[in-house]
């Protein structure tokens, strides 16, 4: 049986070999632009959709494939009489394979391009052409992707007509998934947030996973197509694949540590923080770290915002850790650490970058910015001032309050974490249990929300703390701040809350 196949691609990969095969099973090529043009100078023979069409290129390129002869040749149904006597009479001839892929629209967003620049990149004559070869896919190959060609060629050759026939169909409905996904990049484009009448993620699957929070729930990880982020461009540089659990860890730890500008260690396990800390170096940060909590950090993960040296490796391989994550590993740092083998060590240089947060619940996604925010202001609301000192240990405090799990307390020294309460269903549970951690050592206490009652400050002035930050916003707050000025314990308002929930 006579057959044609359209190409008309931008990615050139595979080609070749395609090209091969169609020459083989003696299937004829259309082709058009730069397609035609990649396809004559290796040697083949194809025709210009221009010869098909009787009508040339118009527009700069814009309109080539747009004609009746090439949709009319795609969509057609072969077992439909009136469709068969209808492509007879207009002198059409079938179109059998759609080997076409898109403009880099996806790409080119990172080149940060003008509006007009961009635009060009939105392509049409493809997305048609798939859609209807798709649509008709009981009679029509699509080949969307290099990455189908393998199987296409093996189907074809070896295939039962039932193999062929669903391999049409999954063709078929690839060509949909990806065109959601292009849309979806296009409209993102295009219109503000608070335009978007519709939803539409552009995500492409990298790898599925081991499995997800569980061994029975199946998981997978997808990078966005049309954003950037800081862990699609992750190095693993050493140890197995991350799990589902790992990348949910490393998102908050890396945008915990790279929360500071100072040599800054983020150990954290189940989601939580269990132990932040500043220091000079990444010797003194990941000791600080481990010292906040030396119990809760075994097992888990630590982000470091500094070059990882030999002597902290040493250091982190007295214990048992799932993956440690810095930006740079020094060759005597990587020797140390790849001698624990079930370790995973990741390399990450960028910072968190991700503007709004999806959370999908049963039948309902809930959209919003991501919590860029610190402090709306710093308010000394009591007879107490604290200090610079002080000051600036309230700062850090609240700044890691805001990744723990409401109801949030920190409680910290010298920019290192002593105790931290969260998720707890009331806030003097997670006060008591923070205080408890920091064993009277703790000096500030932070809060994620404010307090309805006096509790958590009575609380803390049992346990020597000497300033408290909250949001404040509580129609009881002046009780606070009255048993503040008794125990001489300073408050500051940041008028901006960070529940996690």
């Amino acid at each position: 049986m006579f057959m044609r196949a359209l190409i008309s691609v931008y990615d050139k990969k595979g080609l070749k070999e395609l090209a091969d095969f169609f020459v083989k099973e003696n299937i004829e090529m259309i082709s058009t632009g730069g397609t035609y043009a990649y396809l004559k100078e290796n040697g083949f023979d194809p025709i210009k959709v221009e010869e098909v069409t009787g009508a040339r290129e118009i527009l700069g390129g814009r309109v080539k494939t747009l004609h009746p002869l090439i949709h009319g040749g795609i969509l057609y149904r072969r077992d439909l009489e009136s469709d068969l006597l209808e492509v007879e009479a207009e002198g059409m001839e079938g179109i059998d394979i759609v080997c076409v892929n898109l403009y880099p629209f996806f790409e080119k967003l990172k080149d940060n391009l003008t509006v007009d620049e961009q635009v060009e990149f939105i392509d049409i004559g493809g997305p048609t052409m798939l859609r209807a070869a798709a649509k008709n896919y009981k009679y029509v190959y699509t080949l969307s992707d290099p990455q189908d060609y393998e199987s296409f060629l093996s189907v074809y050759s070896n295939g039962t007509e039932e193999e062929k026939a669903a391999f049409r169909k999954k063709l078929a409905g690839q060509v949909f998934n990806l065109m959601g996904a292009y849309d979806s990049a296009v409209s993102n484009f295009l219109l503000e947030e608070e335009d978007k009448r519709y939803l539409s993620l552009s995500y492409r699957k990298v790898r599925d996973l081991r499995y997800g929070e569980n061994p029975h729930q199946s998981a997978s990880v997808y990078e966005s197509l049309d954003t950037e982020g800081a862990l699609k461009n992750i190095d693993i540089l050493w140890g197995k694949e991350l799990s589902y659990n790992n990348f949910k860890d490393l998102d908050i730890a890396w945008k915990v540590a790279s929360s500071f500008e100072e040599p800054c260690c983020c150990a954290l396990k189940h989601n939580t923080p269990c132990g932040v800390a500043l220091g000079k170096d990444d010797y003194e940060a990941y000791s600080k770290a481990y010292e906040g909590d030396p119990v809760s950090i075994f097992g888990g993960i630590v982000a470091l915002n500094c070059t990882v040296t030999r002597e902290t490796a040493l250091k982190m391989n007295e214990i048992f850790l799932e993956v440690v994550m810095a930006p740079y590993f020094t060759e005597e740092a990587l020797d140390v650490l790849k001698k624990k083998k079930n370790l995973r060590i990741i390399r990450c240089t960028e910072a968190p970058s991700a503007k709004r947060a999806y959370v999908s619940l049963d039948g309902l996604m809930l959209s919003q910015d991501e919590d860029f925010g610190e402090f709306n202001e710093l308010k000394v609301v009591t007879k107490k001032e604290p200090d610079q000192q002080e000051r600036e240990e309230m700062e850090f405090a609240y700044t890691v309050v805001k990744y723990v799990k409401s109801n949030a307390i920190v409680v910290t020294k010298d920019k290192m974490t002593l105790g931290i309460g969260g998720g707890q269903v009331n806030r003097i549970d997670a006060a008591k249990f923070a205080l408890e951690k920091a064993q009277g050592q703790g000096v500030v206490l932070a809060s994620d929300a404010f307090f309805p009652f006096s509790d958590v400050v009575e609380e803390a002035s049992r346990n020597n703390i000497k300033g408290i930050i909250q949001p404040g916003g509580s129609l009881r707050d002046q009780d606070s701040i009255d048993l503040c000025d008794e125990k001489g314990i300073s408050m500051i308002f940041t008028s901006m809350r960070h529940f996690k929930h």
